[in-house]
């Protein structure tokens, strides 16, 4: 993963076009694998339940994204909200490289302004 994305308080994992884990940057590290790179080179699909797998297979077979809110306890005991973004990426050529996935704290107030 690229120095500048390690920094970041965002989790960022990448898949290859059949669903191998190829990148994370260490925040996802941290929240996926007990700050360990290891799961590189797993089945995304082997992380994941039913449903998600269902959901994950159609992003993957429609180059479609996915985008959604949780809220969970952290490893502190802190409740947090999240925003998940799940997208495909794509190669230089516009070949469909895999899927993405972005993981970032959001405030559980915040404000939201529509801008003309």
């Amino acid at each position: 993963m690229d120095q500048c994305f390690e920094g970041l308080p965002i989790a960022i994992t990448v898949t290859d076009s059949d669903l191998k884990i190829i990148d994370m940057n260490q925040r996802s590290a941290d929240v996926n694998s007990h700050g360990s790179k290891h799961i590189i080179g797993n089945d995304l699909m082997g992380c994941h339940n039913e449903r998600s797998r269902q959901i994950i297979q159609h992003m993957a077979d429609t180059h479609s994204s996915n985008i959604y809110t949780i809220e969970k306890t952290n490893a502190e005991g802190k409740k947090v909200k999240k925003l998940i973004y799940q997208t495909p990426w794509y190669e230089a050529d516009g070949t469909y490289g895999g899927l993405m996935e972005l993981s970032l704290e959001i405030p559980f107030e915040m404000p939201h302004y529509v801008r003309s």
